[in-house]
């Protein structure tokens, strides 16, 4: 399979589909990456542990989705692929204490659609690699970046502000 497309999901990557969308979240327009970030974003009542918990299942099964989903096309990345954006964004989460505010949860998204969509150092390094790696990879390295800038944020800022 080669440069594969949206339309040629076949019967039996229906479950991979679902997971790579993330139930369909990927199909949105415009900007389907924040919507990706955006959905997962409530696991933030759910404290830290729960959100790194959830971005370990999320990057496995967004491995495997993307690789079933992408086959041997080394190349894709997909607009329509919004599960790395959940595992990133989960990431940059559990940097935040268990209901965390408004501003805590904002700057968290912020951070990581910045590091996201402008790829600095080490996230475009891995945005480079080719197939699930490079899909799933940029992303996790993007949420972590975030996370550390949110960690940073949480020792400077007075407490509870975030």
């Amino acid at each position: 399979m080669t440069r594969f497309h949206e339309a040629e999901v076949t019967p039996g990557q229906g479950l991979a589909y679902a997971v790579a969308t993330l139930g369909g979240i990927g199909r949105l327009r415009p900007a389907p990456g924040s919507w990706g970030s955006a959905v997962v974003l409530p696991a933030v009542l759910l404290g830290p542990h729960a959100c790194l918990g959830l971005a370990g299942l999320v990057t496995a099964a967004g491995f495997w989705a993307t690789r079933r989903m992408l086959g041997d096309d080394t190349t894709a990345d997909p607009s329509w692929v919004v599960v790395d954006e959940g595992a990133g964004q989960l990431l940059a989460l559990a940097a935040l204490p268990a209901g965390s505010g408004f501003y805590g949860v904002l700057l968290a998204f912020l951070l990581f659609r910045a590091f996201d969509i402008t790829k600095p150092g080490p996230v475009g390094w891995a945005d480079r690699q080719h197939g699930a790696r490079g899909v799933m990879l940029d992303d996790l390295i993007a949420g972590a970046l975030a996370a550390a800038l949110v960690l940073l944020a949480r020792a400077i800022l007075p407490e509870g502000l975030l």
